[in-house]
């Protein structure tokens, strides 16, 4: 009886420690590999705010961007970095999951040609070559920015130039590149000699949304370990932009590699496009860019949008 009652008492402890410890513990997938745009994340490592929430956070870099949400939806991590595009899709699959808030609340995919280059205005891509990396998506933002200029898709010849953007641009394989983040390749290429010209796709017709988003299950709404993480983020936030100098020494010395130009002014130039309140959100906004992304027929019905980034 007394080693029966002893078994028992190691099970009850054994449960109680795990449950404790996975209140406390969060797998956060990110988008891509560590760089500036996962500024306040690092931040919020590095100076502690994590830990004063009483959270340890686990920070993963995948092999495949598009890695993270399902294994959000599988339930083997916790977090995922995500784009609010690739959102709207995965909702459309009926993935379980949930927007708990938002890491940079505006678009920085652009559409990038030569600066001293043929092309002006977006008519004179008439008849020319695009590089893309991700078809589907931005497919739908070429036709936002087309319509207000006669222009469609058949009038362009799209080109999988496999994320090698700036390189296919200045060899001149390619007129232009869509899916070009402003903070990063514009920099890349000003940096090697052969500065770019960007059109915004929220100035041209495409409906404004947020670049990147953390998701979670939707079962997992509730839980208050995702409020205190956003909390830290958010705190993490506000230091980044009182301390830019700072922060950027800081986040520079997080890992090799990282303190290079590239990144200094991607880093300078992310700064004012973090979310300085990233609970919140916009439903109007978020109606707009699903009504826009169902006339581009990349989803297949319209969903009540506010069940899945209430937090």
């Amino acid at each position: 009886m007394h080693f029966l009652f002893f078994i028992s008492l190691l099970k009850f402890i054994f449960t109680i420690s795990f449950s404790l410890s996975s209140e406390n513990q969060i797998k956060l997938g990110l988008d891509w590999f560590i760089n500036p745009d996962h500024a306040p994340i690092i931040i919020a490592e590095k100076y502690g705010y994590f830990k004063n929430e009483n959270l340890k956070v686990e920070i993963i870099e995948p092999a495949d961007p598009n890695d993270p949400p399902k294994q959000v939806a599988a339930g083997k991590i916790d977090i995922a970095i995500s784009y609010q595009p690739q959102f709207h899709l995965q909702i459309d699959q009926s993935l379980p999951i949930v927007r708990l808030g938002s890491l940079v609340s505006t678009p920085l995919n652009s559409l990038v040609v030569l600066k001293n280059g043929p092309i002006d205005t977006i008519k004179d891509l008439k008849n020319k070559k695009i590089g893309f990396s991700v078809g589907g998506f931005e497919d739908a933002l070429l036709s936002g920015m087309f319509e207000r200029y006669g222009l469609s898709l058949s009038d362009v010849e799209l080109i999988n130039i496999n994320f090698s953007l700036s390189p296919s641009l200045i060899s001149k394989k390619v007129d232009a590149v869509i899916g070009a983040f402003r903070n990063f390749e514009l920099n890349q290429m000003d940096i090697v000699g052969h500065p770019g010209k960007a059109f915004f796709p929220e100035e041209l017709g495409v409906p404004n949304y947020e670049e990147l988003i953390f998701i979670i299950n939707i079962k997992n709404r509730n839980e208050i370990k995702f409020k205190k993480f956003l909390q830290a983020i958010q705190k993490a936030t506000i230091k980044i932009v009182n301390n830019p100098n700072k922060t950027w020494n800081d986040f520079s010395k997080y890992r090799n590699g990282l303190n290079d130009e590239l990144n200094k002014r991607a880093y300078r130039d992310t700064i004012k496009r973090f979310s300085l309140r990233p609970n919140a959100y916009d439903l109007d906004a978020y109606q707009k860019f699903q009504q826009f992304l169902y006339k581009q027929k990349v989803i297949k019905k319209i969903h009540d949008i506010e069940l899945f980034i209430k937090p």
